[in-house]
């Protein structure tokens, strides 16, 4: 296995499937750091069509053993359902790990989505965009199907789903209920006991009644009845206790068990009935609406009257939590220095899970000590003035809660003021704000020219009392008259400056406040309030933004004034901000040739721009003034000497942007491929070769590309050049180059980098890293290296569910590959004709070098773990044989697992030891049985260094598979 560090993420989609060859010689160069070898290396090797390049890959369809969503969290149990999907079960509270496993090139991006939702930020540990999902100490409400999606901008996006189901067991909650009622016509008194147990569970829960240590069961105790009640949140069992008797009154026990599924343990609750098992029964020491002033402190007892076991007291608040000052002591709540936000309804249960929880509630109500008032003049006339011979009417207003507890007196001249047939009293004027007191003053005459005072004041409070004085007279009242200032129409700002908004009562009596608001209705001001008062009409705005930018209505208020017809204006506020320009930063690649960079202005405000300017790796480019009504656009000759930095400075009266390219001759970076399949190959020795693939992005957008360095590091920086020989990169083009004689197990740096005649381009990097581990699901199309054995009867055919003959036999072979997916391939023999009875198909796996690594204690040898998937249904099914060739002077083959006839309709995974004493290979051989239902097929063949591990698995879709060990 090839373990790789990306440290480059240049991705361009592929746009081309070009197929092509190359073959270069290589000069002797020497290789960084191999201590071990000559000092000069050759490369004469020319790379065959079939081998050296290949196209880009899309992001496949993702499947179980190429691209698919992997697990390594604490799974309780991963299978597959009846719709290949796969199930991952997990306890609430351990780690969700799913990893998905992605081909293609360039790299992909994941993302990761659910069902009903996104994968959110907020409840992982890693990135949406990670190819690993972390999610820890998982809940419940996260459970559901999780989506891993890979993109790289190739082909349609591959879509991967698992299904991850969170198990849980809560602690039962039990509760009692009693009835009583008459039997047989008052002859006696029947009294039944109901105690219900609740829980939720996933999966459903069992339930087991206990009576003291002794089972409940219904069937041998006529006294009680268990069922399960209809119209129940959560899961819910009854066990009824019919005509009470003595044998009753004892300790219950409820246990619940989900079978001990991820280990989750049985829970249990206990209750205890007697005699004396009553309900709660509570009072409150307050009553139910309390009026306070602000700065008190209300104590709020909730006093518990009767209940057995004795009730718990819980205190709550609606709307909202209780307030962060709040102290709870036994059933008394304590609230300190109460303010206006600390008004509203205080909620005590008492709860012994008897009967239903007892309730009260408290009304807080602090009152409050806003007072305005209102001058409203005759409105059948539709009057603005005060007029004799014509009504009035004065109005007083406090925002107090409640308003039923408020007193309004009003006085003229300091005396107070009696219901007459010119002066009417109303304490709660019906056209105005509910709780407002008013004072009509009928057909006005020259002795109600006076000084009318309203007086509020809250009867046992210890607010002083409000006043508010309103001059009547013809000079005294007149209305108001709104202005905007000279020049104040449109208030220009710089973004993030402060802007003050002026809109003044240039003459009236009294002056009413200032109200403002956006003129676009669904538009909130700065503050996020719909409406902003001032008193003085000037509205001041700080760290002024673009989206602050726009018309601002100023009114009269219809408070603290006239009540008529509200004057408005308006006030644009113009935030001014530098040009916005396209592009922002650009990486600019060309031949030695003319180039054009161009800075399109998208926004500027103001729109005039004053000046342009273009820089070269900070200096001022001589150039005459350019036209400031087109788009800034600089052409020059790219040389040798001018490659560099460019900047186009573009400025307005409010500031200066920049457009920034970074013009180059140089080639993009080559980018990697990390899906080659077996790029390693084990040479004589303790050497090992690995074949490098990557492309060449975009290679025509600079100088012709005439070859690349490739760097190996291990200890000392050394070169290598490969030259390709008149032979261009294509885009979407693989290029290949084997890496030979590599030292077992050691890992090493690989950086490359393209050649053009003038200029070498940055250098990509990579680790490799040398591992004994060969797993092959036979995802590709070289089946990782498996080779067919040219001296058999006939070959293994590699196949998936959606290349299957849909002709075939349903009777014999597999329908999916091992993991039930209807991508994932498997190789198989085909038993039709023209086979016959003993003929044989031969699979070779790559050879496997044994290192000088000695194994266990007493034994020369390394041993390796081979294991398999393998599928043998049918009633013709002849025999898989599984040989072990070791190379050494003459080949020798031993079978070293055999298995013939019909296993099932599943796939079973086999796993065996071996220890070859020198470079082996592991053959399958299969043999036709005496007819045509005799397919046999293997997939997900496993060598790993070191002893099997003793394991049970999961070998097919929801279902288990056995085990062979040899």
């Amino acid at each position: 296995m090839i373990t790789v560090v990306r440290t480059v993420k240049n991705c361009s989609p592929c746009e081309s499937m070009i197929i092509t060859s190359l073959c270069w010689p290589v000069p002797h160069a020497s290789l960084w750091g191999f201590t071990h070898l000559p000092g000069l290396f050759l490369l004469t090797r020319c790379f065959p069509r079939s081998v050296s390049v290949s196209p880009l890959l899309p992001p496949v369809s993702l499947h179980h053993k190429g691209d698919e969503i992997v697990h390594s969290g604490a799974a309780c149990n991963v299978k597959d359902d009846n719709i290949s999907e796969r199930i991952y079960t997990i306890k609430e509270g351990d780690t969700l790990v799913l990893q998905c496993i992605v081909k293609g090139h360039p790299r992909p991006q994941v993302r990761w989505t659910k069902t009903a939702g996104s994968a959110s930020e907020k409840f992982q540990e890693t990135s949406i965009y990670n190819e690993t999902l972390r999610i820890k100490g998982i809940l419940r409400v996260q459970g559901g199907r999780y989506y891993c999606k890979a993109d790289n901008g190739v082909g349609v996006a591959a879509i991967k789903s698992i299904r991850v189901d969170v198990q849980y067991l809560d602690t039962p909650v039990l509760t009692v209920h009693q009835t009583i009622s008459d039997v047989r016509g008052n002859y006696y008194l029947e009294k039944t006991v109901f105690l219900r147990c609740t829980v939720n569970s996933n999966p459903p829960a069992r339930f087991i009644w206990k009576r003291g240590n002794m089972l409940i069961e219904q069937s041998k105790d006529n006294g009680v009845d268990i069922y399960e009640p209809l119209y129940t949140q959560g899961e819910t069992k009854v066990l009824k206790l019919k005509n009470l008797r003595p044998k009753d009154f004892a300790d219950y026990i409820c246990q619940v068990s989900v079978r001990n599924v991820c280990n989750i343990e049985d829970k249990s609750v206990t209750f205890r009935l007697t005699n004396a098992t009553t309900p709660p029964m509570i009072r409150l020491s307050v009553n139910d609406t309390v009026v306070v002033d602000p700065g008190q402190d209300v104590l709020l007892t909730c006093e518990v009257t009767a209940g057995f076991p004795f009730p718990t007291v819980i205190w709550s608040r609606n709307p909202g939590p209780l307030p962060l000052s709040a102290q709870v002591r036994g059933a008394t709540l304590i609230l300190r220095a109460v303010t206006p936000a600390d008004a509203g309804f205080y909620n005590c249960s008492a709860v012994n899970n008897v009967g239903n929880p007892a309730r009260k509630n408290a009304n807080l109500v602090v009152r409050s000590n806003n007072l305005t008032f209102q001058i409203t003049p005759d409105s059948n006339k539709d009057s603005e003035t005060i007029q004799m011979g014509r009504d009035l009417k004065l109005s007083c207003h406090v925002d107090a809660i409640p308003q039923d507890k408020v007193n309004y007196t009003w006085y003229k001249n300091g005396a107070p003021v009696f219901n007459s047939v010119s002066l009417i009293l109303l304490r709660s004027d019906p056209e105005m704000a509910p709780g407002t007191s008013s004072l009509e003053i009928v057909d006005m005459k020259f002795r109600d020219l006076a000084t009318y005072s309203c007086v509020a004041n809250f009867p046992g409070s210890t607010v002083p009392e409000l006043r508010v004085d309103v001059n009547i007279s013809q000079n005294s009242v007149s209305p108001p008259v709104l202005s905007v200032p000279s020049g104040g129409q449109v208030v220009n700002v710089r973004e993030g400056g402060i802007a003050e908004l002026v809109c003044l009562i240039v003459d009236g009596k009294p002056r009413p406040p200032i109200l403002w608001s956006r003129t676009e209705k669904d538009l909130l001001m700065p503050s996020g309030r719909p409406v902003e008062e001032t008193a003085d009409g000037r509205l001041r705005l700080k760290n002024v933004s673009r989206d602050m930018m726009g018309a601002y209505r100023c009114q009269t208020a219809p408070y603290n004034g006239l009540n008529i017809k509200r004057r408005e204006a308006q006030v644009q506020l113009n935030v001014q901000y530098p040009p916005i320009l396209d592009p922002v930063f650009q990486d600019v690649r060309s031949r030695y040739q003319m180039v054009t960079l161009r800075c399109t202005v998208l926004r500027s405000n103001p729109p005039r721009l004053t000046d342009i300017r273009w820089y070269r790796n900070g200096d001022f480019i001589r150039m005459p003034m350019p036209d400031l009504k087109e788009t800034p656009e600089f052409k020059f000759k790219l040389e040798p000497n001018n490659n560099g930095s460019y900047e186009c400075r573009v400025t307005n009266p409010a500031g200066t942007s920049t457009c920034t390219f970074n013009v180059t001759a140089q080639p993009y970076n080559a980018e990697f491929y990390f899906d080659t399949p077996n790029p390693v190959r084990i040479l004589k020795g303790n050497n090992y070769s690995y074949n490098l693939q990557w492309t060449q992005r975009d290679p025509e957008a600079a100088d012709r590309i005439i070859g690349y360095w490739i760097n190996v590091r291990k200890v000392n920086l050394q070169s290598k050049h490969i030259n390709l020989k008149g032979r261009e990169p294509e885009k979407g083009v693989l290029l290949s180059h084997t890496i030979s004689d590599l030292r077992i197990p050691l890992s090493y740096e690989v950086r490359l980098a393209p050649i053009t005649t003038y200029s070498t381009g940055d250098y990509i990097s990579r680790i490799i890293q040398y591992s004994e581990h060969h797993v092959c699901g036979f995802e590709d199309e070289r089946i990782c290296g498996f080779s067919q054995d040219r001296s058999d009867d006939f070959d293994w055919t590699r196949q998936n569910h959606q290349t299957q003959n849909p002709k075939r036999s349903s009777n014999t072979g597999p329908d999916t590959d091992r993991s039930g997916t209807k991508e994932g391939y498997y190789m198989y023999i085909e038993a039709s004709q023209p086979r016959v009875q003993g003929d044989k198909a031969r699979l070779l796996s790559p050879l496997f070098n044994v290192t000088s690594v000695r194994g266990p204690k007493g034994s020369g040898r390394v041993p390796y773990c081979v294991s398999f998937y393998n599928h043998m249904k049918g009633k013709h099914i002849g025999t898989l044989n599984v040989l072990l060739r070791v190379r050494s002077i003459a080949s020798v083959d031993s079978v070293i697992w055999t298995k013939s006839g019909h296993q099932g309709p599943d796939w079973k995974k086999a796993c065996f030891d071996i220890s070859p004493s020198g470079p082996f290979q592991i053959i399958f051989e299969g043999i036709r049985g005496p007819n045509f239902e005799g397919d046999i097929a293997i997939d997900d063949v496993s060598i790993t260094i070191g002893k099997c591990k003793q394991e049970n698995t999961v070998a097919s879709a929801g279902k288990t598979g056995k085990i062979d060990y040899f």
